[in-house]
């Protein structure tokens, strides 16, 4: 598939996605009203993610395919003056929507993540959650180099694909929130070279080893001692985080 129909069929799956979710918070008194906790521990990533962006008061954030906009509004909750873009105008009116709703203050634009509408150097941190893996990173890396501060830090959570095991299980398992776009594949080894190409720093942390479970048996007693289980092994074999499910990049120019 080549570019141009690449970027159609990702804006037209997740307009599809933006608008099924807007039916369904048309059901719920005050959807878009939400705690910080609520985002921050969705996933067992994003709460040790956030951290990696250090103290965010005063800095110039850009959230990188903000979708639904929870991240953008934590971000600004932190003190952040925050850019936040994304391919879908579904996605972007409820972004716009949860910002007002909770009462703080984002720019806004509607572009494509190979192609910014941003000047050189001007963000001191990038934030994305799922969406590297979406995109072509020959010619994302130097977009995302481009608009970073020469001191600043990038932070992306992704899905990784080095466990045989777990390719296969996503191939034929069925489980909630499986719907993918036709072109998305999980991270490998070889995404990281090119992104090395762009930056002089490329730290990857491994998330859900055997607490992978939790994507079909939810959160539990059992997956919650998985986890705890996880982080002892992860940290005397960290050889391990390259069979887990998600990884947290950490870039530096």
């Amino acid at each position: 598939m080549n570019a141009t129909h690449r970027r159609l069929a990702e804006q037209a799956f997740h307009d599809r996605q933006a608008s099924e979710r807007a039916a369904a918070r048309s059901q719920k008194a005050n959807p878009l009203l939400f705690d910080d906790e609520v985002y921050l521990d969705h996933e067992s990533w994003i709460l040790p993610a956030f951290a990696q962006l250090g103290d965010l008061a005063g800095t110039r954030v850009l959230d990188f395919g903000c979708g639904h906009g929870m991240a953008a509004v934590v971000l600004a909750r932190r003190g952040a003056q925050v850019t936040a873009f994304d391919l879908s105008a579904g996605y972007l009116a409820e972004a716009r929507a949860r910002a007002e709703a909770n009462g703080v203050v984002i720019s806004f634009a509607q572009a494509d993540g190979v192609r910014l509408p941003f000047a050189d150097g001007a963000f001191d941190r990038i934030w994305g959650n799922a969406v590297l893996h979406h995109l072509d990173l020959k010619r994302t890396g130097p977009e995302l180099a481009r608009v970073l501060n020469h001191d600043g830090v990038a932070v992306f959570c992704e899905p990784w694909g080095e466990n045989p095991l777990l390719t296969w299980a996503r191939q034929r398992l069925p489980y909630p929130g499986k719907d993918r776009t036709p072109d998305e594949q999980p991270l490998r080894r070889q995404q990281l070279e090119v992104l090395r190409e762009n930056f002089a720093s490329v730290h990857i942390r491994g998330f859900q080893l055997l607490s992978m479970a939790r994507r079909v048996l939810g959160r539990n007693r059992l997956v919650a001692g998985l986890e705890t289980f996880d982080d002892l092994l992860l940290r005397r074999l960290p050889r391990l985080q390259h069979v887990c499910r998600y990884v947290v990049l950490v870039m530096r120019p």
